[in-house]
This record gives C-alpha cells, structure tokens and sequence, in this order.
C-alpha cells in the first residue's frame, strides 16, 4: 500500500495533468516481466561512470529536468522533428549532456527485453546508479513502472524548469507547483555538489547584477574575482565552472559548506540562504548521514511527479523518438 499510495503524487504541468494509472510504481516492477532489468542498466551504467566521472552529474540534471515538465516520463530525451520543437532544445536543456549515453542503455536493455523497459524507468535508474557507483551501494530507492510521453514541446521546459536566476519566492512556487515544499527544494539543490555551469549562468552576478555594473553583494567577493578571471565576456560559451569549487566530481555535503562561504554559484543557490527556514536546513545538511538520508527522500519523491503508469503513454524503443 505505501509504494501504491506513493505514486498519487501528481501535478499539473500548464493544465495538463500528469496522471497517476493502474498500480502505479513499485518495487522490482519488471522481476516479471524482464527479470534482471535493473541489473542490466546497473551494469551497463557503471561501465560508463568508470569511464566517464561526469556522467552522474549529466544524469542527474536530466532527470530534474524530466520531472519538472509533464513529470518523468522522460519526455526530455525526445528529439525535435520538422513539426516540433522539443524539450531538449529549450535554453534550460541545451546544457545538458549524456543523452547518447542513456541511449545506449536503453539499447542494451532492448537487446534482453525489447519493448518492456520504458525510458523514463532507464533515465531514473541511471541517475541513480550513476552517484551510488562512487560508494559501493545504492544512496536511493528508486521505484519503477513508468511509462514514456508522448508529448514533448520546448515551451513547457522554459515554463517549468527552475532558473538559476529565481529568487526565493520563485523558487519555492515553482516546486510547489510540482507537489515539493521548502525541505525537497533545500535538498535536491545539493545535488549542485557535482557538475559544471556555463558562464552565462552566472555572469551577471559578476558584472552587471542590478543593470548598473555592479557585483551581486550576496557573492563572496574574493571568489568573484577569481570567477572573473574565468567568465570575461558574456559570450563565453566555452568556459565551465564547477558548482562546487571543493568537490567538484563528489557527491557529497560540500554544496553547502561553499553556501555558507557565499561563494553558491547561482543567484538560486543564494537563495536559500535569505529566508530563515531554508537557512535552518542548509545547517542541518551539513551533516553527510542527515543528507545522504533527506535526499533519499525527496528524490523518490520528485521521481514519482506526474508518472504515467498502466496503460498511459508508451515503451520507447528508442528513447529519442516518440512510437
């Protein structure tokens, strides 16, 4: 009954309604049907992290980012067409990297068990297995039985993925227009304790943050200068920047030692440091056990936005083209 009620978070995404069918996400959903299914995507995933340490970053990101708009149903991994111009070619995901990588995945998984394992179970999983390879263990739940969208449209990604400009009060609307409160908006931020920003992402903190020429007074201002010597122009679209200057490829608590320091590297990671609450629990995590735990939570919880189970949507053959 827990993992059944779980699912029945659902959210309205521009009045589209992520719909929750049949009976919803659970536990080892594919032991039936595709037995070693999240084995399959475990192992296929490790052999790349080894390869490649960024990828838990790129993984990560994306599946945020798949959740925020008509909830995970990996809708993000879709490719425009000559009719269509898709999520992933919206300015918030033209960052994002790693989606060859989930395509191939999906590849291996259809090569055991073709047309059972949905896209958006292979994305979650990655994410997943990608930040616990790391520790040897699994850091998450990740309760499966999504199914694929059908629909993917470039206005719904700028409508619902978080700016990196918000403020607090945006910030906190925008997740809770996504079923999430203050705790899972402090928490899933720490997933900035890994992965790169692009200048454009915080430029204007750095030379014109009120239209004056000024510096964002919120921002450490010995790490702005170096930023500085890093980001010279607007149209650097080059360089990259680690969110954590610390541990950069570390899944780990530093996110918001470096917040405490003002030296977070977005006016969203500021953010949280300006209402009295969310401070609390930027305190409270810095404690890795009591992070390590809270995350676990509200990552399931994220993942579970929306989902189209049952009959909804479609299994993907190809995670980049809708059937």
């Amino acid at each position: 009954m827990r993992n059944q009620a779980f699912v029945l978070l659902c959210v309205v995404v521009l009045g589209v309604v992520g719909t929750c069918h049949g009976v919803g996400l659970k536990k080892n959903y594919y032991a039936s049907k595709c037995r070693n299914a999240e084995q399959i995507i475990k192992n296929a995933t490790e052999k790349r992290v080894a390869i490649d340490p960024t990828l838990p970053a790129k993984f990560l990101r994306m599946h945020f980012h798949d959740c925020f708009v008509r909830g995970c149903d990996a809708s993000v991994l879709v490719n425009s067409t000559a009719n269509n111009t898709a999520e992933k070619d919206a300015v918030p995901n033209q960052t994002l990297g790693g989606f060859s990588v989930i395509d191939d995945i999906k590849a291996e998984v259809e090569k055991k068990c073709p047309n059972v394992v949905s896209c958006a179970d292979v994305l979650a999983l990655a994410a997943r297995d990608a930040v616990s390879f790391k520790f040897n263990r699994t850091l998450w739940e990740v309760l499966t039985g999504r199914r694929d969208g059908r629909v993917s449209r470039r206005s719904e990604a700028l409508a619902n993925i978080p700016s990196p400009f918000s403020n607090f009060t945006t910030l906190v609307k925008n997740f809770a227009n996504h079923s999430l409160n203050v705790r899972d908006l402090v928490v899933l931020s720490g997933a900035h304790t890994i992965g790169v920003s692009r200048c454009s992402g915080f430029f204007n903190r750095l030379y014109n943050f009120t239209g004056k020429g000024d510096q964002d007074p919120s921002l450490n201002a010995t790490y702005a200068a170096f930023l500085k010597t890093q980001c010279k122009t607007s149209t650097d679209n080059t360089t990259i920047t680690p969110m954590d200057p610390i541990t950069p490829l570390t899944f780990d608590t530093n996110y918001y030692v470096v917040l405490k320091q003002k030296r977070g590297l977005f006016e969203s990671d500021a953010a949280l440091l300006t209402n009295g609450g969310s401070s609390n629990l930027v305190n409270q995590l810095l404690n890795q056990n009591k992070f390590f735990a809270e995350f676990a939570k509200s990552i399931k919880k994220m993942g579970a936005i929306g989902v189209l189970t049952g009959n909804a949507g479609e299994i993907r053959k190809k995670c980049f083209a809708i059937n």
